[in-house]
């Protein structure tokens, strides 16, 4: 199983570069570059990739809409580039709060987009004439449109790899099904290991039904809160700690029938607590809303505890099919996170 992180650089990105460089060398196998509403991921991958020799460097990710499919095929073979073949390429659909409020442009037919893009960063990649014609996307621009004067072209340099890892977040059955059919990784939010079968097993089962081999098998990310930790009151805060950021996800992200964080803890069967927390939220009871929070929730999609108690955690995501953990580790400083990441290296082997 491979460990990986989150990368925080709320402290300082270089500073946070410094860190990435010690967890190399501690055997963190991946590092995750978020990218919301914030700096680019794109140009801190590459300062990371730099900065590092042996670790695999991801973004978590590339949203659709912004980008053109070339684009994101070019960016992704320049990062595997200036990266020696380190590079994953982690793509999704965001959310329309993002998309239409942050960027200004429609949330629309993410399933179609995602398909087609995926499509397109592969023929980039293989150094093919680009040509595509799809419901999303047409390549070359077609007669009629715009001057005329395109012309199907293919990439001017030798990528390192013509097949770059595709990692694709989703959560709806459709969209899990197609990651599992077309994708090298699935990256699910808020991986319950005992829960996750029911909710994804027939979706996942019937993507992986039309896989094609040369994908090989699917790698499961989960991506929990870490905390090793004996100390009762240190175990309740760190649950407590995660409770802000479940309470705006399942409460705060989309309107009432319009959450999909909050349809995936309900089908975890916290359907009473997830409304509970929405109907807060919206009602802008915030603290109250984090509160309602269930601290077996928590639990269960964390690694939070004693050494002993995260090594049978770790079983159980293992159990559930996870290959990847892409943890977050919940040190105040990067010594504390290191040694988090150290402890987990050395439960995981």
């Amino acid at each position: 199983m491979r460990i990986g992180m989150f990368l925080s650089y709320a402290g300082g990105f270089r500073e946070a570069a410094a860190e990435v460089a010690e967890l190399e060398r501690a055997g963190v196998d991946l590092v995750v570059v978020p990218e919301v509403y914030s700096f680019d991921a794109v140009s801190q991958l590459g300062f990371l990739a730099a900065r590092t020799t042996r670790m695999s460097l991801m973004s978590g990710i590339l949203q659709l809409y912004t980008r053109t499919p070339s684009l994101t095929a070019m960016t992704a073979a320049g990062l595997d580039f200036v990266s020696e073949g380190r590079f994953e390429l982690g793509i999704g659909a965001s959310g329309p709060q993002v998309i239409e409020g942050f960027h200004g442009v429609p949330y629309d037919a993410p399933l179609g987009r995602m398909r087609e893009i995926v499509d397109v960063c592969r023929m980039v990649w293989r150094r093919e004439r680009v040509v595509h014609e799809g419901r999303n996307y047409t390549i070359p621009l077609p007669a009629g449109q715009g001057t005329g004067l395109g012309k199907p072209l293919k990439l001017i340099n030798e990528p390192v790899r013509e097949r770059i890892p595709i990692t694709i977040a989703s959560l709806g059955p459709k969209s899990v099904e197609q990651t599992a059919e077309i994708a090298e990784g699935w990256l699910p939010m808020f991986f319950h290991p005992e829960r996750a079968a029911d909710v994804w097993g027939a979706s996942l089962a019937a993507g992986r039904a039309r896989r094609a081999p040369e994908l090989g098998a699917l790698d499961v990310f989960a991506s929990p809160a870490l905390a090793i930790t004996d100390r009762p009151e240190l175990v309740e805060a760190a649950i407590a700690a995660q409770k802000p950021n479940l309470g705006l996800y399942i409460g705060g992200m989309g309107a009432r029938g319009r959450n999909f964080y909050n349809d995936l803890i309900s089908s975890y069967g916290f359907r009473a607590e997830a409304e509970r927390i929405q109907d807060l939220y919206l009602d802008g009871r915030r603290e109250e809303a984090i509160a309602a929070v269930p601290d077996e929730l928590v639990r269960a999609i964390s690694l939070i505890g004693s050494a002993a108690e995260i090594a049978e955690r770790v079983a159980a995501f293992a159990r559930a099919g996870v290959t990847t953990l892409n943890v977050t580790p919940l040190g105040r400083d990067a010594e504390e996170r290191l040694a988090l990441m150290s402890g987990l290296r050395r439960i995981v082997g």
